[in-house]
């Protein structure tokens, strides 16, 4: 059964001309189109697909930056808002220098052939320079982008929201505010939408020696709620892992996936976590069979199924995966692979 289910499409997207890698692979998807965007050097590209990812076009450049903040989950970042694709990604304009970057975000109405923009997201300028950013769209079409911001003496969690597109943007909105202190330092935020339009937003903080994920509710437009802990159990760790976590929805059921120490952890639709595996760089979807995690294991890419009690490997050697929900109900992931992007549906 497990491998007649693996044996689904399985791709590379094709390289593009350079001598820098592609990395930092990210997902979006909607009825008749799926985009992964990548990033290669100072260039971001897109490679679309109209059958659920079963062929993918050759990639389309975005745009090229003087520097562009990628690696350890900086990267571009991509969403579908009707028929409009947008991109977005942290860039500087001093070139191998992103630590004065700006959130910036692209769009396309053709279907990644040619782009409009950029249009600024963050209203201090360089203040979204950690590089560290999420991106979704709601089912209506609004997009929002979280990141980590340095406008003040501490990192915050801000975020704000579009309803044209990405053509515009509202003033930026302070989501969570760590009292006296600061938000884990370099772990990647994430955001996922529900069908009532109202985000989940999942961060790392630190509460006295623990560094642990958190989880707070957001409707554009309106404040956000406070934020929860997820989980049971804590890290106490001095330092920052790098590594955020990976935040899924199908309705309004939420799951969420992370690393606490070398154990990965789901929760699924308010089910109580439970350990799935060893890893790092831990991604989530929530497919027609409930809760994916995916992550970078000792086994390369590792990929919980629902209702599996141990992970498979679907690569030796890749790292970094993204996943996506497809519209017929299978889940997408990408990872990087020998300097390549590598696809693969699972069912």
């Amino acid at each position: 059964m497990y491998l007649s289910i693996l044996a689904t499409i399985v791709g590379s997207l094709l390289p593009v001309a350079g001598t820098q890698p592609d990395r930092q692979p990210a997902i979006a998807s909607a009825p008749g189109l799926t985009a992964v965007v990548f990033g290669s050097g100072d260039s971001i590209w897109v490679s679309t697909s109209k059958d659920d990812g079963k062929h993918f076009s050759a990639p389309h450049e975005v745009a090229q930056s003087p520097a562009l903040a990628l690696g350890r989950h900086r990267g571009p970042r991509v969403a579908i808002s009707g028929s409009t694709l947008v991109v977005t990604a942290v860039t500087g304009a001093t070139p191998g220098d992103a630590s004065k970057g700006d959130l910036v975000a692209w769009r396309s109405r053709d279907g990644g052939q040619s782009w409009k923009g950029p249009v600024v997201v963050n209203d201090v300028p360089g203040s979204a320079r950690e590089g560290l950013h999420a991106f979704a769209a709601t089912p209506s079409g609004t997009i929002a982008a979280v990141w980590l911001d340095v406008r003040g003496p501490e990192k915050t969690v801000m975020g704000a929201y579009s309803k044209d597109s990405g053509r515009s943007w509202s003033p930026n909105v302070l989501l969570y505010e760590k009292p006296g202190g600061t938000v884990c330092q370099c772990c990647a935020p994430s955001i996922s939408f529900g069908q009532n339009g109202r985000a989940s937003v999942m961060f790392r903080n630190i509460v006295g020696e623990a560094r642990d994920l958190y989880l707070l509710h957001w409707e554009p437009g309106h404040p956000p709620s406070e934020a929860q802990k997820v989980g049971t159990g804590s890290w106490i760790l001095n330092a920052c892992p790098m590594d955020g976590g990976g935040l899924a929805q199908r309705g309004d059921e939420i799951a969420t996936a992370w690393r606490r120490d070398k154990t990965v952890y789901l929760t699924d639709a308010g089910n109580n976590e439970v350990a799935i595996g060893e890893g790092k760089d831990v991604t989530a979807a929530m497919g027609s069979r409930g809760a994916y995690a995916a992550w970078t294991g000792a086994n390369g890419i590792e990929l919980h199924e629902p209702g599996q009690k141990t992970p498979r490997s679907l690569s030796p050697s890749g790292s970094f995966p993204a996943m996506a929900t497809l519209a017929n109900g299978s889940v997408l992931v990408a990872w990087e692979e020998n300097g390549r992007i590598e696809t693969k549906t699972v069912q």
